[in-house]
């Protein structure tokens, strides 16, 4: 009972001072802004299918890819609202989360329940009606971020390895909804820098915290920035060579038809590097997303990647 009096207490602290620092926020706005739209960047991994399954100048496709990466970006905001409402209590510790609209009581959570409901039911409904197996792997997308707003986040490894096993998801998902096969050396490229990025940013809220890092995540007195970087460490090791890899093997080569590939290896190996930089030197890596779109060089160097790519990968096929 007490803990009850306690919730309700904090929501209603949280709510006058939302009103006396963020002016006449209204709902339809604090909504938006909890789905988080900055951070759909991320679901772009879902065109790794169209790209690399060849079908990039199929319009049939495209718009089957396009249909699947606003399908995840509903599925990303249902995700981000019961993170929001699960975590906001600790957000309410952390100098710029206690800032979200659930945190700091801008968005009733009734409001943010059935939103996320709503959304939810929108989403997996349109990825039914594009094909079954894409359905399958964005439900289970959905129940795995969920599951991390619940209890996976509070287990040492396995709350990063969850976050790296999204992006894996998204890329799954991406090639189901176009037909199209994804190479293993692609997924294996994709979780190992998905895992990059989730150390690099317990890191990041390692250090920027502090002391009250434990008060905002639990699961970070489990690490330590020594720790992190050791696992940092391997893991951008592991990148280079699975990417180096996937890009001379014979089965790319015979695939694309091309051995070209191969040029596009500095592109990561920058990227990564500037990243690292971003991290250690610049106190950044809170959210991957913000600093990809922040960081000119850093967003210069995707682009060249993804145009070098394909032009690399499409030459043979172009009349």
């Amino acid at each position: 009972m007490a803990r009850r009096v306690s919730s309700f207490q904090a929501d209603a602290e949280a709510s006058m001072t939302e009103r006396s620092t963020s002016g006449h926020r209204s709902i339809p706005l604090s909504l938006i802004l909890s789905l988080r739209p900055a951070q759909w960047t991320k679901n772009l991994l879902v065109f790794a299918g169209l790209i690399f399954g060849l079908r990039m100048f199929e319009p049939a496709a495209v718009a089957t890819a396009i249909a699947a990466f606003v399908i995840f970006c509903g599925l990303s905001g249902v995700v981000y609202l019961v993170n929001d409402i699960q975590d906001r209590h600790t957000d309410r510790q952390h100098p710029l989360k206690r800032h979200r609209p659930i945190a700091a009581g801008a968005l009733p959570l009734g409001i943010a329940w059935t939103a996320a409901a709503v959304i939810a039911a929108i989403s997996l409904g349109a990825a039914v009606a594009i094909n079954r197996p894409f359905a399958i792997a964005a439900g289970g997308y959905l129940a795995l971020q969920i599951l991390y707003s619940g209890p996976l986040k509070h287990i040492v490894i396995l709350d990063a390895l969850t976050i790296a096993l999204g992006f894996v998801l998204r890329a799954i998902a991406g090639a189901l909804a176009v037909n199209v096969a994804i190479s293993h050396w692609l997924l294996v490229c994709t979780i190992l820098l998905a895992l990059f990025l989730a150390l690099a940013k317990r890191r990041h809220e390692l250090v920027m915290l502090a002391g009250g890092a434990t008060d905002h995540r639990p699961i970070l007195s489990e690490y330590s920035p020594y720790l992190l970087d050791q696992m940092i460490a391997v893991v951008t090791a592991s990148t280079f060579i699975a990417y180096i890899f996937y890009t001379i093997s014979p089965e790319t080569e015979q695939k694309f038809g091309t051995e070209w590939l191969g040029l596009t290896i500095p592109f990561p190996l920058y990227g990564i590097f500037r990243y690292l930089y971003l991290v250690h030197q610049r106190e950044g890596g809170g959210s991957p997303a913000d600093l990809l779109l922040n960081d000119r060089p850093l967003l210069a160097c995707v682009t060249l990647w993804v145009v070098a790519v394909v032009l690399i990968i499409y030459h043979p096929f172009v009349p």
